[in-house]
């Protein structure tokens, strides 16, 4: 098994394991490596820790940390593929999204994966009505940067 450190675009560093050599080579060939943090496919093999020569300047040591994930980013990496992964599976009702789910909360409609848009005031509104909700930060259903 073969560990290579990789950075996206946007700076994002992450570790892709692969059985050799040439399995890498075949993921990038056929543009399946992507950002684990943003999804960014644009993404290159970069020096591991493991192949640096050890240097004693402050400088080389802030090249290296900068951008380095985390503690904490690989949770958050899967938290953002899993709401990803509903967001594109869910229909977007957009401005009828506390009508639609008051709907749904009262039986008038069968239930359904949805989301939209609500004001504080209507989000506010429908969880003092015992409706569950969850608000979804701006662009999640983009690559985040």
């Amino acid at each position: 098994m073969k560990v290579f450190e990789f950075q996206c675009a946007s700076g994002h560093r992450f570790e892709g394991w692969f059985e050799s050599d040439a399995d890498w080579r075949d993921q990038q060939r056929r543009g399946l490596l992507e950002c684990p943090l943003c999804g960014d496919r644009e993404v290159r093999r970069i020096p591991s820790a493991a192949h640096l020569a050890k240097s004693g300047s402050e400088a080389d040591r802030s090249a290296h940390t900068e951008g380095a994930p985390r503690p904490g980013d690989a949770a958050i990496a899967q938290w953002l593929h899993a709401v990803r992964q509903w967001v594109h599976q869910s229909e977007d009702v957009g401005e009828r999204f506390p009508a639609e789910v008051r709907r749904m909360a009262k039986g008038e409609i069968d239930p359904r994966q949805i989301r939209g848009r609500a004001s504080l005031e209507e989000a506010e509104a429908l969880l003092d009505e015992g409706i569950p909700i969850l608000p979804l930060p701006p662009g999640v259903d983009e690559p985040l940067h």
